[in-house]
């Protein structure tokens, strides 16, 4: 089968004025520096023409020599203008199918498709552009040949009448899930930000020119500004999340979630069941404040915001705790975690910490007063040393992990709370691991690694600062529990 025809004028004008702006970029440079007569403006006209059609040809033949075929084994691509490619996909590996559309396609009824993989981090390949109704039919297709090909159709001769009846069969029931409601947008919007963006105020107090005489003057114009540039990264944080939920539905059709999001760029995805690895429950602290939490859905080889559809496995954006706890349970059941908490001497090991990176931020500003004379006083940060016992407990009281008979469940973090689940049939490694300052304290840290996890440091499940002893428990229970899990599906698959 063939790309649809307007993908060719579509690819060909963006592409097209692409080359030609940089063409004629690259002739005023030029131009300007010498080394070539200073074009004109019919000159300039003339090469951006040049780059248009030039793109144009290649598009034509690129779009004659591209061809895609779906069979009952996998997906066959034949492409290349020059040089000849030819990829067969096998069903099995594919991961997740995801649908793509800005406005522009939007309105000529095109769509891109992108084919996702287990164990990569870049889509293995893309349909750039098929009709809408043609992308949503593969994306169906490929999801319910996947299903017959892991075992679930009926074998022998009954698969030819079942293969013969496709066609005439009823669609499958599409069960509606969760709709993020405008209500639910604006809030999600007001309360989504990200803490990484704020550490650009550390230049507002230096943005302004240190004046002999004035420095205080300085001082207070830098702090106005690190004000104003927190209020407009929360409003662009708010402002990109409105775009990047809106209209978000997710819905339940067989052994796979599918979503639809987004208000420029529309994106339509799919997730199977079968592939998820990891729940992922997170909480701001506004979040917490107001009752709120979204929850991820990993599949194998991507954490979120990994794919390249840049955040597909995000399953509810914005929902009430027991929402978002109630659809967690219907991916991936399991009971109500009751968190054991690190032991309290880890609290010590806390107060110990923050202390330290405040005397170090004590010791720069002091530096800093040394040097340019600001800031006065340089030991203000010492004065939240008498926080730091309140910061060791929220940290220790937001720590915890439980054990049950399927899952493991981690939680950590108070800015950013994040509790993870995962089925003992999904881990990958369990490692046991331990920094110099833990021995110290006769502690250690338990990482749970899955497909989705793995070369992602940091979204690991943890079970972070345990007793030696109870990580080592923790460590050989999860290690036990894999391998009961995995005789279990040896012993039904043997049944079959």
């Amino acid at each position: 089968m063939k790309l649809h025809p307007l993908s060719v004028p579509y690819r060909a004008i963006s592409r097209g004025l692409s080359l030609g702006t940089t063409l004629v970029f690259i002739g005023i440079t030029l131009s300007g520096t010498g080394t070539i007569p200073r074009l004109a403006l019919p000159a300039l006209v003339a090469i951006a023409i040049f780059g248009v059609l030039a793109t144009a040809a290649w598009q034509v033949a690129y779009y004659r020599r591209f061809e895609y075929k779906l069979s009952d084994e996998g997906l066959d691509i034949a492409s290349g203008v020059i040089s000849r490619r030819n990829r067969e996909i096998p069903l099995r590996r594919i991961q997740n199918v995801d649908i793509s559309r800005n406005v522009v396609q939007r309105a000529l009824g095109l769509a891109a498709l992108d084919l996702e993989t287990a164990g990569g981090g870049e889509t293995e390949a893309s349909l750039r552009f098929v009709g809408y109704d043609e992308a949503k039919r593969l994306q169906r297709e490929i999801q319910r040949r996947k299903r017959r090909v892991n075992g679930r159709a009926v074998a022998g001769d009954e698969a030819e009448e079942v293969e013969a009846s496709a066609v005439e069969r009823p669609p499958e029931t599409e069960e509606q899930l969760f709709e993020l409601s405008a209500t639910e947008l604006a809030i999600l919007s007001v309360l989504s930000f990200d803490l990484r963006y704020f550490s650009l105020l550390a230049f507002g107090p230096v943005a302004f020119p240190f004046v002999p005489g004035i420095t205080e003057l300085a001082f207070v114009g830098g702090v106005m500004l690190a004000a104003m540039l927190a209020v407009a990264l929360w409003a662009i944080g708010a402002v990109v999340t409105f775009g990047r939920y809106y209209g978000f539905r997710l819905s339940r059709v067989g052994d796979e979630l599918r979503y639809e999001r987004g208000l420029l760029q529309r994106y339509d995805g799919s997730i199977p069941l079968e592939k998820v690895q990891t729940l992922t429950i997170r909480e701001n602290v506004l979040m917490r404040r107001f009752g709120y939490a979204a929850l991820a859905v990993e599949t194998a080889g991507y954490a979120p915001g990994q794919t390249p559809s840049g955040g597909s496995e995000a399953a509810v954006p914005l929902a009430t705790r027991e929402r978002v706890l109630e659809l967690a349970q219907e991916v991936e059941p399991f009971d109500p975690p009751e968190f054991s908490r690190p032991p309290k001497r880890a609290r010590r090991r806390y107060v110990a910490r923050y202390s330290l990176a405040l005397a170090g931020l004590s010791g720069v500003l002091f530096g800093a007063q040394a040097v340019f004379g600001w800031p006065d006083p340089w030991y203000l940060p010492l004065a939240l040393v008498l926080l730091t016992p309140v910061a060791a407990h929220l940290s220790w009281a937001n720590r915890g992990y439980d054990a049950r008979d399927r899952h493991v469940v981690t939680r950590n973090g108070f800015w950013r709370r994040t509790t993870k689940v995962v089925a003992y049939d999904r881990v990958q490694t369990v490692i046991q691991a331990q920094s110099p300052f833990q021995r110290r304290r006769r502690l250690a840290t338990v990482v749970v690694d899955t497909a989705s996890s793995a070369g992602f440091a940091g979204r690991e499940a943890r079970a972070v600062d345990l007793d030696t002893e109870d990580a080592a428990a923790l460590r050989e229970l999860v290690g036990r529990r894999l391998q009961e899990r995995l005789g279990e599906r040896r012993s039904n698959l043997d049944a079959r």
